[in-house]
Parts: structure tokens; C-alpha cells; sequence
């Protein structure tokens, strides 16, 4: 059973569970949200066209055993410097701080490959020693396999070793994530 437990504005409002966490986060518009829909097989979290709208921190628990957590989008969505500044420093407080926190997946566009704030986050998650793992998204569109290549988990020592492959339309790759989470 899938429950939305609701968007949250500040890491301190959010609900203090001793479920297992497992965050999504990347690039404004990279489809955290589909990939969060396709997983779980229903249309709980909210998808959109328009890059940066999911703004608040959205969890949604699976059969009282493991929350997922849709985090705001970075880079490119078109608002106030000072928002983008606010949405960083809730990012940095969420990992740095929420224990219940498994595993950050960091999902990047395999049509487009890392960019700087990619780094800087899987640079940020190295140095805090937060677990997270890349998951290539829209693996059904063309990719760039150099930009790809780019990631080596030796580099990166918070970095799981493997790097997912997905595709929400396509249903690639969904099965991996699942059994990294432990849902069916």
C-alpha cells in the first residue's frame, strides 16, 4: 500500500519515522517524479513538463516499511535566486542530518550526462560520507555514452558501485531499483 504522507517545507517539519529512507534527487526536469510513479506502479507523485515544480520535500510511504522522498529538482528551474539558494541549503540539511536516510539516488539525464551541480553534490555526498548511487534516467532516448563514462564509483567513495539504468516510459530498469529498496 502506497500513502502519501505529504510535502513538507522544512526538514525539521518532517514526520520522525524509524522507516527506512530512500531520496531522489537530481537536475530540474531529469523525471524524479515519473521514476518515483513508475516504481511504485501508480500516479502518486506529481510529474510535470515544466522543470522545478516539485518544490517541497514529498514523501510517500510504502507499506509502513519504507518511505520514498521526492526531493526538489536543482539547476535549471526558473526562479528566484534567493529560492534556488533556500531549496540548496534544505537539500544540505536533509543529508547531512535525516538518519533515516538509506540512499540518495542521483538521477542524471542520459541524453545530456553529469553536470557541474551533479558533481557537486556526488562531491558534497563523498565528503559527508552520504550513501547514493546514479541512476541514468530516460535510457530509452539517445545517449551519450562518453559523458557516461565519466562516473567511476573508485573516484567517488560514497558512490555505489553500480550504476542504474532507467527508463519510467519504457519500464527499464525498475526491477534493480526495486530490489535495492526492498519493494515488490
Amino acid at each position: 500500500m502506497i500513502k502519501f504522507m505529504g510535502s513538507f517545507d522544512t526538514v525539521k517539519s518532517l514526520p520522525n519515522t524509524a522507516f527506512a529512507e530512500y531520496a531522489f534527487v537530481g537536475r530540474s526536469n531529469v523525471g524524479k517524479s515519473s521514476l518515483i510513479n513508475a516504481l511504485v506502479g501508480q500516479n502518486v507523485a506529481r510529474t510535470s513538463n515544466t522543470p522545478g515544480r516539485t518544490q517541497a520535500l514529498n514523501l510517500f510511504n510504502i507499506d509502513d516499511k519504507i518511505i520514498l522522498v521526492d526531493l526538489p529538482g536543482y539547476g535549471y528551474a526558473k526562479t528566484a535566486k534567493t529560492n534556488a539558494l533556500s531549496w540548496l541549503k534544505r537539500l544540505e540539511v536533509y543529508l547531512t542530518t535525516r538518519r533515516q536516510l538509506v540512499r540518495l539516488f542521483i538521477l542524471i539525464d542520459s541524453r545530456i550526462g553529469p553536470k557541474d551541480a551533479d558533481l557537486d553534490l556526488m562531491d558534497f555526498c563523498d565528503v559527508h560520507a552520504i550513501p547514493y548511487q546514479i541512476v541514468y534516467t530516460k535510457k530509452d532516448k539517445k545517449i551519450r555514452e562518453a559523458e557516461q563514462l565519466l562516473l567511476n564509483h573508485q573516484e567517488h567513495g560514497a558512490m555505489a558501485e553500480e550504476i542504474i539504468e532507467t527508463s519510467a516510459e519504457k519500464k527499464i530498469g525498475l526491477e534493480a531499483l526495486r530490489k535495492i529498496i526492498g519493494i515488490k
